[in-house]
């Protein structure tokens, strides 16, 4: 793995920031809404980090974790829309959670690669992308996100009625 660059170091205090309040703004209210200070922070720090993942090229050429960050821009787009105005309809506040918890999903993959592809220092407990230890991780993340979905869809409606 090549070293981290200051721009490196600067989307990863982000993304842990955005990590932190995010996972803050779940536990406390239930979903990612704009109205929290904390739902707030975190999606400007995910906006910050998108941005910057996208001018990170260690491995010298666009992959992955540049689509991630475009997929998370996008997101971002889709969840504002949702929470700003009425285009989807009674669906807009799914759409929200939907758009706003899937770009936690997009933060945790990019993390825990490159995470385990660094640590421990001189012996990382990933070598390769195809690893499937690294492979079970974005499982469990994409299952998490199914359901941490599907339970504020539950949510949502709970507050509907």
């Amino acid at each position: 793995m090549p070293e981290i660059s200051p721009l490196g170091w600067f989307h990863t205090v982000i993304g842990i920031t955005a990590l932190v309040t995010g996972v803050y703004s779940l536990v406390k209210y239930k979903i990612i809404q704009l109205e929290h200070r904390t739902s707030q922070i975190y999606l400007v720090c995910t906006f910050i980090a998108a941005v910057t993942a996208l001018m990170i090229f260690a491995r010298g050429a666009f992959g992955p974790a540049h689509a991630l960050a475009i997929l998370t821009l996008f997101a971002l787009v889709v969840g504002m829309v949702a929470a700003k105005t009425s285009i989807f309809g009674k669906l807009s506040p799914y759409v929200q959670a939907m758009a706003f918890s899937g770009t936690f999903l997009f933060h945790m993959i990019p993390a825990i690669t490159d995470g385990l592809m660094r640590l421990p220092v001189g012996d990382p407990v990933v070598t390769d992308f195809k690893d499937p230890f690294l492979h079970s991780f974005y499982l469990a993340f994409l299952i998490t996100y199914v359901v941490g979905f599907l339970w504020q869809v539950l949510w949502l409606r709970k507050q509907a009625a």
